[in-house]
């Protein structure tokens, strides 16, 4: 069913009260911005309280993000945790659900939309406004048969994977922080809710714009194309064909999002198109994982029965994904004419050349900097492939693999004892000295020096990635009332690229690790 503005209200559930207003800097969250999207019209989103969530409390807080945001030190009092909890509103705040589209595993789904998350306005960060929304707080017109609430085990994992990707510079949206009530949530079993309060520029997805070009509402295409334009991409504004720079320019930031993802490991999990942002951010942390062993068709969302999104798969799908955007932009460039829209579709194809070029370059560039490499060969791609070749015969552990090589003495023999640890790591020795003896041969070949080199590959080589086992420690203690281990697990993960103290945050995946699944309602 289409969204109906005039039958939103009788979806929404009773009203949350008033804050007090002792908490002054969530007053800020009341102002009209220029760029607020609800004032775009009734057609784009749904007005609509949160449903109240039973004696909250806090779980876990973000003081990185906090420091982004510039929020105050004593933000944390009675009535923000009322606020963010869905429980209170301040005087004159308004939230909001957005509509919108998507292909969903390469399937059209029709009308998506923010189905638990309520947007609670724009917050004047140091670096322009940023929108603040609760996941979890309730139903909305687009939940469809859900329920609107996001259970304890996945707001944690979305907290900690948001704050992680962040201090791994990886561009995502933030978490604030996670609250949490015994308020019931039926899911494969029975749960508890939470909320994560969320932080992004804009939480725009290319199912936005898809939404309203599968419904041929093209004036409505038009005014949010306008809209993004203006606030998110005004140099755009100056092409002689806008939509297209804009095309260009969001495929451009998406290769270079692919190329951090693979560099690091990252799988999604869930690429469908109302998960992939207009602004190039890592968007909705559902079936996510890090790779433990590298596997290039691993498969992190137990759902995804076909693969589609394996990690290797992931770039490919990311370009697939944009096609879907170009589609949707095509009735801002084509008549009704056959040949206009042939003409228009030509120049959207054209403006997409731009993702395979700069994934490549990104990509080349992230691997050189992962083995040290500090200027470019024409050897360097054939040494690189060869490298994760011999990682996936092995399925040899991502992280460790690479942190391990930040140590590497390019003066010794592989099997030499300062490099029996990284040799340790392979059964095919001979392949592994074959390789290391061209390894040498590069380093040498630009006078590298290791101290330098090491400095600056651990640097780009993280000791600790939010691995699924150490996520599930933080949860099954979570679930048993002790939230500590989940604010320790973030400040390690707010660090990445530091040894831990505890050595068991970098070490191998227990055995019992191997049997954890994450699918589509984590």
């Amino acid at each position: 069913m289409d969204f109906d503005p005039d039958s939103a209200a009788l979806a929404s559930p009773p009203a949350a009260a008033p804050a007090a207003p002792s908490a002054p800097w969530l007053h800020a969250l009341t102002q009209e911005h220029p760029r607020a999207y609800p004032q775009l019209g009734e057609r784009f989103v749904a007005v609509l309280p949160p449903e109240p969530m039973r004696e909250p409390h806090w779980v876990a807080h973000s003081p990185a993000c906090a420091d982004w945001l510039g929020l105050p030190v004593d933000w944390m009092d009675a009535d923000s945790l009322q606020v963010l909890s869905g429980n209170a509103l301040v005087p004159g705040m308004r939230t909001w659900a957005s509509v919108y589209s998507g292909h969903q595993f390469g399937v059209w789904a029709g009308q998506l939309g923010d189905g638990r998350a309520l947007h609670l306005g724009e917050w004047p960060g140091p670096g322009g406004p940023i929108e603040l929304q609760l996941k979890g707080a309730g139903r909305t017109p687009f939940s469809r048969m859900g329920d609107g609430r996001a259970v304890l085990r996945s707001s944690i994992r979305e907290f900690l994977c948001s704050e992680a990707m962040a201090a791994l510079g990886i561009p995502s949206t933030r978490a604030l922080c996670v609250t949490a009530s015994s308020h019931p949530v039926q899911r494969e079993t029975l749960e508890t809710a939470a909320i994560v309060t969320r932080a992004a520029p804009s939480f725009l997805r290319f199912g936005h714009f898809e939404h309203f070009a599968h419904t041929d509402q093209h004036q409505a295409l038009q005014a949010l194309a306008s809209h993004f334009i203006r606030h998110f991409a005004p140099e755009c504004a100056e092409a002689p064909q806008p939509v297209l720079a804009l095309l260009s320019r969001v495929s451009r930031q998406t290769a270079t999002l692919m190329a951090q993802w693979q560099a690091v490991g990252f799988c999604h999990g869930v690429m469908n198109t109302d998960n992939m942002s207009m602004l190039g951010l890592t968007l909705d942390y559902g079936p996510f994982g890090f790779l433990d062993g590298f596997d290039p068709g691993h498969i992190c969302n137990h759902s995804d029965q076909q693969g589609r999104y394996a990690y290797a798969r992931q770039p490919q799908m990311a370009f697939w994904n944009l096609h879907a955007l170009a589609q949707a932009l095509l009735p801002l460039l084509a008549g009704e004419e056959e040949a206009e829209r042939t003409a228009a579709a030509e120049q959207l194809r054209d403006a997409l050349d731009v993702y395979r070029d700069t994934f490549a370059s990104s990509m080349l560039e992230a691997l050189r900097a992962k083995l040290g490499l500090a200027s470019r060969q024409d050897e360097d791609q054939s040494l690189i492939d060869d490298w994760l070749r011999l990682l996936a015969a092995e399925r040899v552990d991502y992280t460790i693999i690479h942190r391990r090589l930040c140590h590497f003495d390019s003066r010794q023999a592989p099997e030499a004892p300062v490099n029996a640890p990284l040799r340790d790591l392979f059964l095919d020795r001979e392949g592994f000295d074959a390789w290391t003896l061209r390894y040498q041969a590069r380093l040498a070949q630009e006078g590298s020096r290791d101290v330098e080199r090491s400095t600056r590959m651990r640097r780009v080589n993280p000791a600790v990635v939010l691995r699924n086992h150490l996520a599930e420690g933080a949860i099954q203690q979570a679930q048993a009332g002790d939230f500590s281990e989940v604010q320790r697990l973030l400040k390690v993960l707010s660090r990445p690229f530091d040894e831990p103290e505890q050595a068991g945050d970098a070490g191998f995946p227990p055995d019992w690790a191997q049997h954890l699944q994450v699918s589509c309602s984590s």
